[in-house]
């Protein structure tokens, strides 16, 4: 089993060039740089769909995916949290009769 080639954001930036602003056809810029037309292909519905955020890397959140982890760490906390006051009421509530 082969390895699975990785391509730096500055190869795939300078893919989708070929393609977007040279004009060159998929199948031709792919060609010339030993890529799958449809890997290329990919990139640049990639590249269009989201231009600011494309080719972040592996482990690299939006901004979107970053809110919604923090997000869901403050819910598991205030869980927890209500929790503890819970058992505190009720333990309170006993030592009270």
């Amino acid at each position: 089993m082969t390895a699975r080639k990785k391509y730096s954001q500055e190869f795939k930036l300078d893919a989708i060039s070929l393609v977007l602003d040279q004009y060159y056809s998929r199948a031709e810029a792919a060609r010339s740089l030993g890529l799958n037309q449809n890997l290329l292909g990919r990139w640049v519905k990639e590249h269009k769909a989201d231009d600011a955020q494309a080719f972040r890397g592996n482990g690299k959140l939006t901004p979107e995916q970053n809110e919604l982890r923090d997000l869901r760490i403050r819910v598991k906390r205030l869980e927890m949290e209500k929790d503890i006051l819970k058992k505190a009421t009720v333990f309170f509530a006993k030592e009270t009769k």
